[in-house]
Formats: C-alpha cells, sequence, structure tokens
C-alpha cells in the first residue's frame, strides 16, 4: 500500500535540500559577488557602440569591457565569410569530428592555426576552456605518473584540468623563475609546466623565454595558453611566443578574443595533437564548432596576419588609456599588455561603481570580483580597442573618476 506520509516526508527533504541553492544566491547578493549578465546588443560595424536593454528603458552605451579586442567580430569580411558558410554548408556541422562533423572549413582552419603557431598539427575545441581541461586530463592518461606544475595564477580552465586528471602537482609562485627550478630540481619523473602568456586579470606578461628555458634544462614538456596574446602579439599575431621567439611544446589559444568570433585550440607535434583527438572524451563525444564559425574564424586569423597596424592600434590605445587614468589621479595596476584594471578593492563598491558608470553615463564595465579575482583585489578590467576614441578615453576618466567619488572609492 502506499504510504502518502513517507512521500509527503520525502518531498519536505528535497525541498529542504533545493533551498541550498537559494542560500548560496542570498549570500553572494550580500557580499557582492552576485552576477548579473547585462542584456547589450552589439551593433555591427559600430564598435565599441551598444545598446543596453535595462529593466526600465533601452538606451545606448560605450563597451569597455570586450574581449573582442581588435573588434573582428564585426569586421565585414568576418561576416560576410560567415554569410557564404551558412548559404554553402548550412548552420551546424551535423555531428562529432568522427562522425559527419568535419567539413573542409574546419581542417582548413586547422591547417590555417598549425601554420600560424609553426606547429605541425592543431585541433579545434568548442572553447578554449574545454581544450585546456580535455588536453590536461588527457596528458594523464597517456603519462600515469605525470607531474604537472603549475603557475599559481593559472586560468581555472588550468586548475580544473590538472584537478580532474587525478595526476600530482606542484604549484609554483607567480612567474617566480627561482620557485620553479626548485621544484623541477626535485622532482625526477615526468613533468609538465603549464603556464599563461598574458595574465587577464592582472595584465602582466610571463617571462616566457626564461620559463622555457628553465624546463629545458630539467626535461620538463611546456604547455602554454596564449588566450590573451593570439593575434595581438607577434610579426603575424601569433602571441608571446612569436614575439619572443620561443618554442613551446603545446600552445592553446582562443578564436573569441582577438579573432572575435568562438571556440578554442591546441597546436603541437602531430604525434601529440592525434593521441588527444583519439583518446579525449570531452572531444569525441562533442559536436564540432559550426562550420559557420570556422570560416569567420578563418577569415580572422588571415586578416589580422596582415595587418599589424591593428595590433599597434591597440597597443597605443591601451597607453593612451593608462596615462589619462595616472593623470587624473587614478590607480592603475601597471602591466606592459593591452589589458587596464583599476583595482577598486571592495566587492559592493566595486559593483556599485560599475552600476553608476552604466546607468548614469552609459559606459559599460563589469565589475570583476571573487572568485574571478582574489577578495580584496576586485576591480574594473577595461579592455580598449583601436576604435576608442581619445574622447572615448577623456569622457570615461572623467565619468570613472566622478563615479568613484560618489560611491565611496578614493581615486588614490
Amino acid at each position: 500500500m502506499y504510504d502518502y506520509k513517507d512521500r509527503l516526508v520525502s518531498i519536505n527533504i528535497a525541498m529542504i535540500e533545493l533551498d541550498k541553492f537559494a542560500d548560496v544566491i542570498d549570500k553572494l547578493k550580500d557580499n557582492g559577488n552576485y552576477r548579473v549578465f547585462n542584456d547589450i546588443l552589439r551593433t555591427a560595424g559600430d564598435f565599441p557602440n551598444a545598446i543596453w536593454y535595462s529593466k526600465y528603458s533601452i538606451k545606448k552605451i560605450i563597451n569597455w569591457c570586450s574581449n573582442d579586442y581588435l573588434g573582428m567580430g564585426q569586421h565585414s569580411y568576418v561576416i560576410d565569410s560567415m554569410k557564404t558558410a551558412l548559404e554553402t554548408a548550412g548552420a551546424g556541422a551535423g555531428g562529432t569530428r568522427n562522425i559527419s562533423g568535419t567539413t573542409h572549413y574546419h581542417v582548413a582552419l586547422e591547417l590555417e592555426l598549425a601554420k600560424l603557431h609553426k606547429k605541425e598539427s592543431a585541433l579545434l575545441f568548442t572553447s578554449a576552456y574545454n581544450a585546456n581541461q580535455t588536453t590536461l586530463e588527457t596528458m594523464a592518461k597517456v603519462i600515469p605518473d605525470i607531474m604537472f606544475i603549475s603557475d599559481s595564477e593559472n586560468h581555472s580552465s588550468i586548475i580544473q584540468g590538472i584537478r580532474h586528471s587525478k595526476a600530482k602537482k606542484e604549484i609554483f609562485k607567480h612567474n617566480d623563475l627561482g620557485d620553479l627550478e626548485s621544484i623541477l630540481m626535485s622532482n625526477t619523473g615526468p613533468k609538465c609546466v603549464v603556464f599563461e602568456s598574458v595574465y587577464s586579470m592582472d595584465g602582466d606578461i610571463a617571462p616566457v623565454k626564461e620559463i622555457v628555458e628553465v624546463c629545458k634544462k630539467y626535461n620538463a614538456i611546456t604547455y602554454i595558453d596564449e588566450v590573451h596574446g593570439v593575434g595581438l602579439y607577434g610579426p603575424n599575431g601569433a602571441g608571446i611566443c612569436e614575439r619572443d621567439k620561443v618554442d613551446v611544446d603545446i600552445i592553446n589559444g582562443t578564436l573569441a578574443k582577438a579573432y572575435g568570433v568562438q571556440g578554442g585550440y591546441i597546436c603541437g607535434k602531430r604525434e601529440f595533437i592525434d593521441a588527444i583527438r583519439s583518446m579525449a572524451s570531452a572531444f569525441i563525444f562533442t559536436t564540432s564548432l559550426s562550420p559557420v564559425l570556422c570560416a569567420g574564424a578563418l577569415t580572422s586569423i588571415k586578416y589580422v596576419k596582415d595587418h599589424p597596424e591593428l595590433r599597434e592600434k591597440l597597443q597605443e590605445r591601451a597607453q593612451k588609456t593608462k596615462e589619462e587614468l595616472t593623470r587624473q589621479g587614478i590607480e592603475v595596476l601597471q602591466n606592459d599588455s593591452h589589458i587596464v584594471p583599476v583595482i577598486i578593492g571592495d566587492a559592493k563598491k566595486c559593483k556599485a561603481v560599475s552600476d553608476e558608470l552604466l546607468y548614469k553615463d552609459g559606459i559599460y564595465v563589469q565589475p570583476i570580483n571573487y572568485p574571478t579575482v582574489a577578495v580584496g583585489t576586485e576591480r574594473l578590467r577595461f579592455t580598449p580597442t583601436p576604435f576608442h576614441t581619445d574622447a572615448h578615453i577623456f569622457d570615461m576618466v572623467v565619468k570613472l573618476k566622478s563615479a568613484m567619488k560618489r560611491c565611496g572609492r578614493k581615486s588614490i
């Protein structure tokens, strides 16, 4: 006989457990770390202008936090190539890479990426996050006794990839060559050092050449995340490795930032790429990228390679923004990259300044809080592009200074 009392008890227990999710959200809102997804519509051909759909109105804004660093996501050549691919091949890939999902666009893009990085082979993923996590997990399947030695400031995708691999790991102090060598010296088995070229939150650049030299000394595999470097540095836009003339064993990159489209990839020796392709579950059982995205990315890579003035203009705009902020007494975290972090140091104030700029001034810069950055280092991360004018910069700085004052955050 069905016992309704037992059923009611089970329902109540389930509801109590589900209430824990609401408690988590309440806590995030209380400490200022709740993330709001702003409803914006980018205007193709009019970057960095956009439209913001708030609860109360529709408003024109200036986007100051896009990772579309060169505006290639709205370039007419990229859009036209995607239209052509859509009309030629259709919207989707139609399957996994193994089952009918490898189109001619995928093959051409992988060949172009390998050529860009001067590697034997490349492999596409749906995102650079997926590429990092999947590749690191799979490396531990092939080399069960491998030890990953990871920079303390590495991206979540690297952290999760190493964690899920269940391999041995050591963490070296951020960009600290002495600490890295000490760890390498004390471990005799197979090793892989994992680090980034440009660290996206502080904007600092790793001493890539020196790291590779230390790794070679102790026969360690080198693995670099060039997500915030590809398209932006080097004669052809291949990243910091190209700029500094350094050969790293495995390169991870993205199609979603400088190239303005979507997707991620890895490059390396042919046998290594083939093994990842053949053994990585997250790759094998995932529908491949749309050929439309591949076509856009291929066009973008070729265009960016042939137009170094875009990279030069980006760096000039970033430097101009840093100089103007500093001139107005606003503390900027100094670095040699295109990223402009303004430290607020408090989650609630960071969100308040961001809201003031958006609601009052039509300036959109997303607050960066925990867990993306450590508590006490909350910031506004500005990403000037070649299309931010002097007027945009001066206007933003003046309004930022005013918003910080209104929200109880001194400029310096």
